[in-house]
């Protein structure tokens, strides 16, 4: 979408700043030095003084998914135009605030899709065949004292995803080739999917032996998958969460692993990252990984060449070559 009046702010006598608001790939931030009147608002000795005399200069902003921009920084740059977002979440700004200020938002769709995918897929595999838990039982010489305890296979299971986007299409073409059963819920159907469409997560947890959570995250989904959800998918069900911390209660989730009421879990991310709960430290039932779902270096360097389009197509032409659609919001 067309931003008002962008290019009369960039070609003013007015200095045109642009801020990046978080660190990024070493390579990224060279770049974008190297190309533009930039400055790193977190390596400031008092970014507040800096905003203070000169948050008037800053006309567009490049932050990370996991930082965005807050209202209270949001305020403190009257001439921002552009918010660039390096990753595909973006629920850390406030979209519709900033649109209604005349300032527009991107993120790096499609180019992270298939390796979130991928490892989605990965912990599913881990969670229901217990791959980390042998590992560890081999490591710590277990197996000299028993056979590992028997798993549960993947092939031919129902498994649901909860959110079918990008990523939750690329995950179920994939278990098509395990030949499972797949289900999913969203807000509304998706057409030309074969997938059945189920109205609630709750009835989704109820039809499959395994949950993955690819939806995205904000104020709209937090807490979804709630102790009723984790109830319906059941003492034989697994979780796979790779979308945001906040979409899971994790309070519940440990409870109801705890409680056996539900038969394990892999987890990307958490509500307080990087700080994980004690209790799930504690479970050998859950595979915990450190938010890495896109981190590869293919993906980084696409996701970082996806930034430096959007920056320049916004310094040239006063748009943003992948804004967040309206309806994502």
């Amino acid at each position: 979408m067309a931003i008002p009046g962008p290019t009369a702010d960039i070609t003013s006598s007015t200095p045109a700043t642009l801020l990046q608001v978080s660190p990024l790939l070493t390579g990224l931030e060279r770049t974008l030095a190297g190309r533009y009147r930039t400055v790193r608002l977190h390596e400031l000795p008092d970014p507040a003084a800096y905003l203070r005399d000169h948050g008037g200069e800053v006309v567009a902003a490049v932050t990370s998914a996991r930082t965005g921009v807050d209202n209270a920084l949001m305020d403190a740059l009257p001439r921002l135009r552009a918010i660039v977002h390096f990753g595909v979440g973006y629920e850390t700004t406030d979209v519709v605030r900033a649109r209604a200020r005349g300032i527009d938002v991107s993120n790096t769709p499609d180019v992270l899709t298939d390796c979130v995918a991928d490892l989605a897929v990965g912990a599913l595999i881990d969670s229901m065949r217990r791959l980390s838990a042998a590992d560890r039982y081999v490591r710590g010489g277990g197996w000299t004292a028993a056979p590992f305890p028997l798993a549960s296979r993947v092939s031919g299971k129902r498994v649901g995803i909860l959110g079918l986007g990008r990523i939750g299409r690329a995950v179920a073409r994939r278990l098509e080739g395990f030949g499972t059963e797949v289900s999913y819920c969203s807000r509304v159907p998706v057409a030309d999917v074969p997938y059945r469409h189920l109205p609630t997560a709750e009835a989704l947890a109820a039809a499959c032996d395994a949950l993955v959570v690819t939806v995205a995250g904000g104020a709209g989904t937090e807490g979804l998958v709630s102790a009723a959800v984790l109830e319906a998918l059941g003492p034989e069900g697994h979780l796979v969460n790779v979308a945001r911390g906040s979409v899971v209660d994790e309070s519940a989730l440990v409870a109801a692993l705890e409680a056996g009421r539900i038969a394990g879990a892999a987890l990307d991310v958490f509500a307080d990252e990087p700080n994980v709960p004690q209790a799930l430290l504690d479970s050998d039932r859950v595979v915990l990984l450190p938010h890495i779902a896109s981190a590869t270096r293919e993906t980084r360097e696409a996701m970082g060449e996806l930034v430096l389009r959007n920056v320049e197509r916004f310094m040239t032409e006063g748009v943003l070559l992948t804004p967040v659609p309206e309806a994502a919001h």
